[in-house]
């Protein structure tokens, strides 16, 4: 996605659409193409014959697009080697400083370093704990409303929505009643259909209101993740970066766990034995979780790397300032790491997959994310065991080259 805005920044100002996806290199959008939950199979096939590919654009720029499990694993875990400093994109886009999103995602050690061990205590387990009760009770609420609907239900509006957004309200310590406006920010950000400058005007939108909620938190601190780091660190912690990181967190915790319950939501549709395994049985409940997340990689991209010296990924010499893409969904799928990693069986040992990243920029909110889809699913089967889809599965619409892959809707009947 960042690559292809860099790109075309440097040809107009007018924004992305279907029209101009034309100008961007098949190569570079190939990692981004579904075949329903499935990876294109010219990425499997890229993948055996060249695990790290080239990829030439104009203006003398060049990119690298990485789909080998092994392959991604040595860029994502060289920070030595590869940079996710975010002036790298903003020189080439003319981005302004205001811009900047900060947070844990942009930032290269020793900032990196810094922020990430301020947010590491609000992320244990023993901190993540308190959080439990409040996230099966969101989970019963929006299953007490799914039930009292009339007819067809949303499982995108009613279930996979609300509970993320309400969960990261709940961490960060923020008024419910912006949830809807949360969303919008979020989602904003991940679809290349809305114009080259909309995810960063996404972000300054999301600063914004932080920087105010920051404000306040400051006067008067909470017992949510910003108030607690106000607390411990006051100052030492600058307004700007304290937005940065909720932003981040806002933009990491809602999305991805969002097209996680509503595609996992459908793996289950599609495979009963499963929905009645996991209905009352945690090890079969996080079994699926794994392997669901592993099969369904809603995160298909790593944010994008620079070398920072020529360096050799596989047997290939990534030149200096080059960029470099990581495929997590072809990664993830790659038979080199696990044998038919195209099916679904819970009964594969995942562990090891890339999922959540690898290395120094790992998502920190990976065990809230685990528990938010161990405490969903088993609900969601046991509510209602005889849930179908109201559609055909051929009908239903995927996102279209957007980093975060999802389902555009999910409708049901709840009781067959």
């Amino acid at each position: 996605m960042w690559l292809g805005r860099t790109y075309l920044a440097r040809i107009q100002k007018r924004g992305i659409g279907p029209g101009t996806m034309a100008l961007l290199p098949d190569a570079l959008l190939m990692p981004l193409r579904r075949d329903g939950l499935d990876p294109v199979a010219e990425l499997t096939v890229r993948q055996g014959e060249e695990p790290v590919s080239k990829v030439p654009l104009p203006f003398g720029m060049d990119a690298w697009v990485v789909t080998g499990h092994e392959a991604v694993k040595a860029v994502l875990g060289s920070a030595d080697g590869f940079s996710n400093d975010f002036t790298h994109l903003a020189g080439n886009a003319g981005v302004v400083e205001e811009q900047h999103p900060g947070g844990l995602g942009f930032s290269d050690p020793p900032v990196h370093t810094r922020l990430r061990r301020i947010l590491t205590p609000e992320f244990t387990m023993r901190r993540l704990r308190r959080l439990t009760p409040r996230i099966e009770a969101l989970v019963e609420e929006r299953l007490d409303a799914m039930e009292a609907a009339d007819g067809t239900v949303d499982l995108v509006e009613a279930f996979a929505l609300p509970i993320p957004s309400l969960t990261i309200c709940e961490l960060l310590g923020v008024p419910y009643e912006d949830r809807h406006d949360f969303q919008q920010l979020a989602m904003e950000r991940f679809d290349l259909f809305a114009g080259a400058t909309a995810p960063l005007g996404a972000m300054s939108a999301s600063l914004s209101y932080f920087r105010d909620v920051v404000k306040k938190q400051r006067e008067n601190p909470g017992d949510g993740l910003l108030g607690m780091i106000v607390k411990e660190h006051g100052d030492r912690v600058g307004d700007d970066e304290l937005a940065g990181l909720a932003d981040g967190v806002l933009t990491g915790g809602f999305e991805t766990t969002a097209s996680m319950l509503a595609l996992g939501s459908l793996v289950l549709l599609q495979d009963p034995d499963a929905a009645e395994r996991i209905a009352h049985d945690e090890e079969a409940a996080a079994a699926f979780v794994e392997e669901a997340l592993r099969y369904l990689t809603v995160v298909q991209l790593a944010f994008p790397r620079f070398a920072r010296e020529d360096v050799e990924v596989a047997g290939v010499l990534i030149p200096k300032g080059d960029m470099v893409l990581c495929s997590l969904s072809g990664a993830n799928r790659d038979a080199a790491f696990t044998p038919h990693g195209a099916d679904f069986d819970t009964r594969r040992k995942a562990g090891g997959h890339l999922a959540f990243g690898y290395g120094i920029h790992r998502c920190i909110g990976a065990e809230l994310a685990r528990m938010e889809l161990r405490a969903a699913f088993p609900a969601l089967v046991r509510r209602f065991p005889q849930m179908r889809l109201a559609v055909p599965a051929d009908e239903l619409a995927f996102r279209k080259l957007s980093i975060v892959y999802g389902v555009e809707s999910l409708p049901v009947r709840l009781r067959g």
